[in-house]
């Protein structure tokens, strides 16, 4: 029986560049960039590593579609890298594969490094392909904002909720990660943003206005990961350590069988409670200290919420103008701004998120620091709620 890889993975190093119009530097510069301050926190060479799994999800833009450009940039060499690509949740897909080749006991030491560089592109939002039966058939002109709009619309006549009231909880998220983001010295966007601001600016897809929409950016991120043996070799007495890691994914059911009314993100809901279940987590509310969760429109966020047990159906509006996701709420969301103030480089954001996490659960959040971080979770969400993939990683201390 399957026992998961609780504890049997730490992170001693990581790295993350920062965010934004990286007109200075190249993807092979980013990559070298979040490495290089990966190694020096590990502490280690990099002829250490043993193995390494590159995440970019849009492979024609800057990186190309096999993992060599990683290996050239980084130096690595004869060593096996692997290219994965999983949409939105690329990121979290590469440390998964490093998590689990040290598990598995295939290597010591593995590097996960993702990165994208979208702002070349000239394109306002992600660029748009095809891609194979995916897009041609199921959303051949849809767009990211339409059809996230589509979920605060089915979210709202589920719970019957007043459009003014989720338009004002909507834009309180946006408030809470530009109020996080400006204390973020890598995050892209770092200016303070006041509610009418948000409330009044244009719209992009009804309901979601333009601080509704988190942007682009160009952008790199890294984690070095072995066991908690080497670990404490190394010198770290008390590592981080990989809790869970869970993925799900579409099958087709919300697209194909009536079932599903558009108001939650399935995926999402059963890769937490394969997480909570590997992490050993039985009352997410009491036990999380913090999150970092896939916030590409301030409507995800508030279903996220949700669909990771956080709060109660239909109480999230509720739960977001009380302030309990605010960085002095009770489980703040976003600490470093999320992908509202670093936007969202497809292939770094994963990490970028446990990069967060990692230095909460250190200590070494500065100003962002909160007082008390136990266990972090973070959340990607690739694709669109109706065929999504949902990435649920909790990280926290081995002791």
């Amino acid at each position: 029986m399957a026992t998961g890889i609780r504890d049997k993975v730490a992170i001693v190093g990581m790295g993350c560049t920062r965010f934004g119009e990286r007109w200075d530097v190249g993807a092979d510069g980013l990559m070298v960039e979040a490495f290089a301050e990966a190694l020096a926190d590990a502490g280690i060479e990099r002829a250490r590593i043993e193995a390494a799994w590159v995440g970019n999800a849009l492979d024609d833009i800057n990186v190309g579609n096999s993992a060599l450009p990683a290996a050239h940039a980084l130096r690595l060499d004869k060593v096996p890298v692997t290219r994965v690509e999983n949409m939105c949740a690329t990121g979290t897909e590469a440390l998964r594969g490093a998590a689990y080749a040290v598990a598995s006991g295939a290597v010591d030491i593995a590097l996960a490094i993702g990165v994208e560089k979208l702002k070349d592109t000239g394109y306002g939002g992600l660029p748009l392909r095809t891609k194979g039966v995916q897009n041609d058939l199921w959303m051949p002109y849809g767009s990211a904002p339409g059809t996230f709009a589509q979920l605060a619309g089915a979210y709202a006549a589920r719970h019957g909720i007043d459009p003014a009231d989720l338009k004002r909880a909507m834009a309180h998220v946006s408030w809470k990660s530009h109020q996080n983001g400006a204390l973020s010295p890598k995050a892209h966007l770092r200016a303070a943003v006041d509610m009418e601001k948000i409330l009044g600016a244009p719209l992009i897809a009804d309901p979601l206005g333009l601080f509704d929409c988190c942007g682009v950016s160009d952008g790199a991120a890294a984690a070095i990961v072995t066991t908690p043996e080497i670990a404490r070799a190394l010198g770290k007495a008390d590592p981080v350590t990989i809790k869970a890691i869970q993925l799900s994914a579409s099958n087709g059911w919300e697209m194909q069988f009536g079932g599903w009314d558009g108001a939650s993100v399935p995926n999402t809901q059963a890769a937490a409670a394969r997480a909570y279940a590997e992490a050993g987590i039985r009352d997410p509310r009491a036990e999380l200290d913090l999150t970092e969760v896939h916030d590409c429109f301030s409507i995800t966020e508030l279903v996220i919420m949700e669909d990771l047990g956080l709060s109660d159906t239909g109480r999230a509006p509720t739960d977001i103008l009380d302030g309990r996701y605010d960085r002095d709420g009770a489980i703040p969301c976003q600490l470093d701004g999320g992908l509202k103030c670093f936007g969202h480089p497809v292939g770094a954001t994963g990490l970028r998120m446990a990069y967060e996490v990692y230095n909460q659960l250190q200590g070494r959040a500065g100003e962002r620091q909160r007082a008390k971080a136990d266990f972090g979770l973070t959340h990607n969400l690739g694709g669109t709620p109706f065929n999504s993939v949902a990435a649920v990683a909790i990280l926290g201390r081995l002791n």
